[in-house]
């Protein structure tokens, strides 16, 4: 039976905006298991990092409403110093740009240091820097000896990550997130980082929430999938599962816009509209239904929730049931008529 490392239920994120407060994250229940790679998956502006920062305790300023048990501690009630003690040891996390997530007046050496430091004391200052060493050896970086002594700004894109992710599994954490661990890097670049990460996973036995909207890499690394739209999971399987038979019309539609190669395209498909921004939020009924019109507002609930469809695999609201792209009705009466 999988050993659950994190649970969390009913987590709300509210951010203020002038004297009122929105929830970016809404309502979302989850759980990680150890050994297990959970991919959140949506558009730029679903809640997918706002997810990730809360987990981790990075909001200053948000409302946090819900609970985060991490190995049975609900870590979205615990004091600062707590929560300290966890981040960075038993908690570790990628972050999306590893320039920003650097100090640039720090050689590479004292960073990753750092971060062993602030939890290990007894550590002298021989056997901390070849820990780092390791470290970099550990994440595929060429002479890190000499690494060591460098600025971020001398190191490459896909180097600079490779820093970052030696940061974050520093201390051997057995939960790892991973907040687009490959934006903005070349593919083969991305590549290697992929395998490294799942070289973390076998080595560490850690559980990894991987936040991405790239479906070629959930394909590659998830053992599980939740897809997140406005603030909320839309959908939740076993990766095969999910790959198989899609059901919501977001997580469809998801897929219906990746390229095929297979199939001759005269153009790509787009999801109509956008992601509606927080304050323009709809708080009721289905909120992926502005962006597929022509589907009848019969067809949605009031109050969409998550259904299990079959064991594991959870849907929210019931449009899924009435849910086709407009050129497939096409296809259907022009194969009716003749």
């Amino acid at each position: 039976m999988a050993e659950k490392l994190l649970e969390i239920k009913n987590l709300k994120t509210s951010f203020r905006i002038r004297d009122d407060y929105y929830a970016a994250v809404d309502d979302v229940t989850l759980t990680v298991n150890k050994n297990e790679v959970l991919a959140i998956v949506g558009e730029s502006g679903c809640g997918k990092s706002a997810l990730a920062f809360s987990i981790m305790g990075l909001h200053n300023r948000a409302k946090i409403e819900g609970n985060i048990f991490f190995k049975g501690e609900d870590i979205a009630n615990v004091t600062p110093s707590k929560l300290n003690k966890l981040r960075g040891n038993n908690m570790g996390m990628i972050f999306q740009d590893p320039l920003t997530a650097l100090n640039p007046l720090m050689i590479i050496g004292d960073q990753i240091g750092e971060a062993l430091l602030l939890h290990n004391k007894d550590l002298s200052k021989t056997k901390r820097k070849e820990k780092v060493i390791n470290l970099l050896d550990k994440v595929g970086i060429p002479r890190p000896e000499h690494v060591y002594e460098q600025f971020p700004h001398e190191l490459s894109g896909g180097m600079r990550q490779r820093v970052v992710i030696a940061t974050a599994i520093a201390n051997e954490p057995e939960l790892l997130i991973a907040d687009e661990p490959t934006t903005a890097l070349d593919v083969t670049i991305q590549s290697q980082i992929l395998d490294l990460i799942k070289d973390l996973k076998r080595d560490m036995d850690s559980g990894i929430v991987l936040i991405t909207h790239d479906l070629g890499v959930v394909a590659e690394m998830a053992d599980r999938v939740a897809v997140m739209y406005a603030g909320q999971l839309v959908e939740v399987a076993d990766v095969t599962t999910l790959f198989d038979s899609p059901l919501h019309p977001y997580t469809r539609s998801l897929f219906n816009s990746v390229p095929n190669s297979k199939e001759a395209q005269d153009k790509l498909h787009v999801i109509q509209g956008i992601v509606p921004s927080l304050q323009n939020l709809p708080r009721e009924g289905c909120r992926f239904a502005s962006r597929i019109p022509w589907v009848d507002a019969s067809a949605h609930e009031q109050h969409p929730e998550l259904h299990e469809i079959k064991p594991g695999h959870f849907v929210r609201c019931t449009c899924y049931k009435h849910f086709n792209f407009p050129e497939e009705s096409k296809e259907a009466q022009q194969h009716g008529v003749s």
